[in-house]
């Protein structure tokens, strides 16, 4: 059997033809969604109880610096993944956040569509046993805006019954 040959105009380098054929817009959002610090911040707004974290809590859990995340998520809000919501109560005051980020409609769409939400009490557990500081205890009992109701419900699971599993017996 002849090895499958690639056209040139489809290979990796070539960024002309290939980003126009039918797995363009694959390739563009896998590339979108494994960068590091993007995957990260993704795994971490999934794991949180609102699904919308504050620019320290991201930084926090990542260990990233604000600044990379920052540029991190205009990419992906450019992209149509995340937004910024604002909880305007909040604005102006002392040590609570007013400013978020999390899903947008399309951004559960593509997690859906590449498998993540799959990973949605895996998120939870990790981020609920990572030990937080005050202040970002306080970032996340912070008073913040609602997410869309289908955004919402798109990241909404049951969490397990600990007694059916355990039988009822005590630990």
């Amino acid at each position: 059997m002849a090895p499958l040959l690639v056209p040139s105009c489809m290979s990796e380098t070539n960024t002309g033809a290939a980003d126009a054929g039918p797995f363009a817009e694959q390739q563009r959002l896998f590339k979108l969604l494994s960068q590091d610090t993007r995957h990260l911040i993704i795994q971490e707004l999934l794991g949180h109880p609102a699904h919308l974290m504050s620019l320290a809590e991201l930084e926090y859990m990542t260990g990233k610096s604000q600044a990379a995340i920052k540029d991190q998520l205009e990419t992906l809000i450019d992209a149509g993944l995340l937004a910024r919501y604002t909880y305007d109560p909040s604005e102006g005051t002392r040590d609570l956040p007013s400013q978020f980020y999390g899903f947008t409609e399309r951004g559960v769409e593509v997690l859906h569509d590449y498998k993540y939400l799959r990973g949605l009490p895996v998120a939870r557990a990790l981020y609920e046993n990572t030990r937080k500081t005050e202040k970002i205890e306080r970032h996340e009992s912070a008073p913040r805006p609602e997410l869309p109701a289908a955004v919402a419900d798109a990241l909404a699971f049951d969490e397990p019954d600990l007694d059916a599993v355990d039988g009822g017996t005590t630990r």
